[in-house]
């Protein structure tokens, strides 16, 4: 047995030995791998190689610059990926890039000094290894432009300061509204009077706002836009304050308000001219515009991509200052899975392209067309090649003959960049009735992407779950709309307001989870799934916008609505709605509001289907005026 023991005992030293010797021989192998594939292009940045570090307080702007311009020259287009370490970076516009950026849906302030200014890369991954990028002032996060096969992951962008003002309600009477800010909030009384909210190289003015329960973080029944008058305010203590003129019998003690401009200079991450990209485990905490604003880029993945809230403790109660997600002229195929958005100023998701309004005919082939809303002009409308289609703005009826772009050029500048006018000669001559006399837009359908929008939570939000305005293939399916105050899906079109194409085609609404959305008003907040397009004429309409002869249309089945109030579908001017299978339970947690109380509200369909729908009270009422 002794002789046993001490082989048995030299066998277990010897695989020792042996496990030792290949440990150092594998991380020998992976350390040589790596430094050769960091040689060849096709490897591991460690952002720590140029002195940018986690938790420092340091302002890396110009460090983050030089570092993204050294490796730039270094490896070119080969495949990188740049790795940043856990912990927290400090962003400021101070030695920030500076860029002129024309944004869609955004106000149009430039220079823009950006954080992380990444052109004109391929094969690039930025892995933030779970950092927290902080910004101060006003900046732009992170931009993305003509870029191919890139993938930003793991991290998470937030302000120091947020833009947004949060307060709490403490009393409210006949003497106004008294009210404390939250810890963060720096405010006084401003020189006119109005309570003040600044930071780091700004200051507001808040007169509106949005309200949310102190207690679930709904946004408050009933309350919709707030108007806060502030003027005459007095300053009680550092953060109390009294403003005599607010009276609002609705906002209790205990309420929360974020109080806000319309201002929104840059979103979290803007994306333009890219192709192939993907965005994964990346939550945005607050920007003063949208989270997310895609333009004229290709394929686009959002794999667990947040706009929300630091968790159930947080003391914050609002995120973004306009929509979660946008999406502005894309193509190819945009998909959305596994993300949390809560707490926006706006919806979660909203894709379209963008009307040209025709402003001038200058021949037989060839017109002027203007970008028509002041926050959507000076970027790459459409090319040569491109099919398009005419719309008439009052009725939104399409014109019959298709046309190709021969030749566009801009009209008011030299440049496309901060263009708002296009020159745009066609292959085809122009139908005679097309000019500036009557009101047309231009829909480029060459930019139209296919949308699949599934098993993500949208929640606590103000104006609408999502929107969705293309004629490709639209999936939602497996999501959970939880008290989005206003409508939870909408379908639109509008040539004659925002300008946001175009026609709803196939569109499939599935398994998803409605719990009490239109607690609130809010434009198009018709019913929890609003088909509403903006038609000045509608009676005057031959045609139908949505839908049409050889399409799906629009098909909603298996969906769960729970809801206290009763309209569950409007539509207006399609051609194909199928609604069936669905659950419709009525709850009471709020009074019955809405003006309309008809389960179903149609204004000129056709070809409606439903059927084989559970009632929980019976009711299915149709109204059809």
């Amino acid at each position: 047995m002794l002789r046993i023991y001490k082989k048995m005992l030299a066998l277990h030293l010897c695989l020792t030995i042996y496990n030792h010797f290949m440990k150092q021989i594998i991380t020998f192998l992976c350390a040589l791998t790596l430094l050769m594939s960091a040689c060849s292009g096709d490897g591991v940045i460690e952002m720590r190689e140029y002195g940018i570090v986690p938790n420092t307080g340091e302002n890396l702007s110009q460090k983050m610059q030089e570092a993204l311009t050294d490796i730039k020259q270094k490896y070119g287009e080969k495949k990188l990926t740049l790795l940043f370490e856990t912990g927290r970076y400090d962003f400021y516009p101070e030695g920030a890039a500076s860029k002129e950026y024309y944004i869609s849906n955004h106000d149009q302030p430039n220079p823009k000094p950006v954080g992380l200014a990444l052109e004109d890369w391929k094969n690039l991954t930025l892995d933030g290894g779970n950092a927290d990028f902080i910004f101060h002032g006003r900046m732009l996060p992170i931009s993305l432009v003509r870029s191919v096969n890139a993938t930003l992951k793991n991290f998470q962008i937030d302000f120091e300061i947020p833009h947004i003002t949060q307060i709490e309600i403490v009393e409210n009477g006949d003497q106004g509204m008294i009210f404390r800010t939250a810890p963060w909030v720096k405010a006084k009384v401003g020189e006119n009077t109005h309570f003040e909210s600044y930071g780091e190289g700004w200051r507001n003015y808040p007169q509106t706002g949005i309200a949310f329960d102190g207690k679930t973080r709904h946004v408050v029944y009933k309350t919709s836009d707030l108007w806060c008058p502030t003027n005459d305010t007095k300053q009680i203590d550092e953060n109390t304050f009294h403003a005599p003129h607010w009276k609002d019998d609705r906002l209790v003690p205990g309420t929360v308000v974020a109080m806000r401009t319309y201002e929104r200079p840059a979103p979290g991450i803007f994306m333009s001219e890219c192709k192939d990209t993907r965005l994964e485990n990346i939550s945005i905490h607050y920007a003063e515009g949208m989270g997310l604003l895609a333009q004229v880029s290709e394929n686009i993945t959002l794999e667990k991509f947040n706009v929300c809230l630091r968790g159930e403790d947080d003391s914050r109660y609002f995120t973004t200052q306009a929509d979660a997600t946008h999406f502005s002229g894309c193509k190819g195929k945009i998909v959305s899975c596994h993300g949390l958005y809560e707490g926006m100023m706006d919806d979660a998701i909203n894709v379209h392209g963008t009307y040209l309004k025709v402003v001038k005919r200058l021949d037989d082939k060839t017109v002027v067309g203007r970008y028509m809303h002041p926050q959507a002009y000076g970027f790459y409308w459409g090319g040569k090649g491109d099919q398009v289609q005419f719309v008439r703005s009052a009725t939104m009826e399409v014109l019959d003959d298709l046309n190709e772009i021969a030749d566009i050029l801009p009209y008011d500048k030299e440049s496309v960049h901060g263009a708002k006018e296009f020159k745009i000669t066609f292959v085809n001559p122009l139908d005679s009735v097309i000019s500036e006399n009557e009101g047309f837009g231009i829909e480029n359908l060459e930019w139209c992407p296919e949308v699949y929008f599934a098993d993500n939570v949208i929640r606590n939000n103000r104006a609408r779950g999502t929107l969705f305005s293309t004629p490709l293939k639209t999936v939602v399916e497996r999501n959970i709309f939880d008290h989005t105050s206003g409508t939870a899906i909408l379908l639109c079109g509008d040539c004659n307001g925002w300008y946001e194409t175009g026609a709803c085609r196939d569109v499939t609404i599935r398994d998803n989870k409605f719990i009490n959305a239109l607690t609130n008003l809010f434009q198009f907040t018709e019913a929890v799934i609003s088909i509403y397009p903006e038609i000045p004429q509608l009676d005057s309409q031959q045609k139908y916008f949505h839908g049409g002869e050889g399409t799906p249309g629009v098909v909603i089945e298996n969906n769960y609505f729970e809801t206290f109030d009763r309209p569950i579908v409007f539509a207006k001017s399609i051609d194909g709605l199928t609604f069936c299978n669905n659950t419709i339970v009525q709850n009471e947690d709020f009074p019955a509001f809405h003006s309309n109380q008809n389960r179903f509200r149609l204004l000129r369909t056709k070809n409606v289907v439903i059927k084989n729908n559970d009632f929980s009270d019976g009711d299915s009422s149709i109204s059809e005026k």
